[in-house]
């Protein structure tokens, strides 16, 4: 896929959580077509990290090009980051979300509407905390995300995952790179290892972007 058609799909692809708030209230049916955007970042972080996250998941679209307009672009509470935190918070959505789906497993409509309200609820939750803190501050604490950042350590370990790099000779430390990561990755630390290993690297491009010297690069 090009870099042109994925900035396409990330730039549009938040109308598809609008689209399916909306109309998964009328016609909760559609709710379990969620399980696409649910499994999608685990099983594409094994080879290419947690891009998924950063260019096609829609409500990662929605953080970029609509809640950046309305975040105080807050530094995100430490505890974000903290693994023992995102495996409770992991934990407790889950195990909510799960019971809930044993109540009604078998009612079409009912089962739908679980999945429905899990997605309205925690796009709230993101809205909130995006305008809080940071657009991204949500992708720290997602429970699929969580789930891909173990996926993309498993795939790092299989040297499949594709990662931002670093053309050594062209970075001057200048560190804007880390300033205008969403997520707080301090990018200019992995300038001697070469690639920047961080699981939580959404792979959006924005450190590439904003780079003056044009030292970093995906592969």
């Amino acid at each position: 896929m090009t870099i042109k058609l994925r900035q396409f799909i990330h730039q549009w692809v938040w109308l598809v959580l609008i689209f399916f708030c909306i109309v998964g209230l009328i016609y909760p049916v559609i709710g379990g077509a969620a399980l696409i955007c649910m499994l999608a970042p685990i099983l594409v972080a094994f080879f290419k990290g947690r891009m998924w996250c950063g260019n096609f998941c829609p409500r990662g679209s929605f953080n970029d090009i609509v809640l950046s307009k309305l975040t105080l672009k807050r530094r995100m509470p430490a505890v974000f980051k903290q693994t023992w935190f995102r495996i409770v918070f992991l934990i407790v959505l889950m195990s909510a979300f799960a019971i809930q789906l044993t109540l009604v497993w078998g009612n079409l409509i009912m089962v739908g509407e679980v999945f429905v309200r899990m997605i309205v609820i925690t796009t709230l939750v993101a809205i909130l905390l995006g305008i809080i803190y940071n657009q991204r501050a949500w992708c720290l604490i997602c429970p699929m995300g969580t789930l891909a950042h173990f996926a993309a350590k498993m795939g790092h370990l299989n040297g499949k995952r594709k990662d931002i790099r670093f053309i050594k000779g062209k970075c001057v430390d200048c560190k804007v790179c880390t300033k205008s990561c969403p997520i707080h990755i301090e990018v200019h630390r992995y300038k001697q290892e070469g690639r920047v290993t961080d699981p939580d690297c959404l792979k959006c491009g924005t450190c590439i972007e904003t780079c003056p010297k044009k030292s970093l690069y995906i592969a």
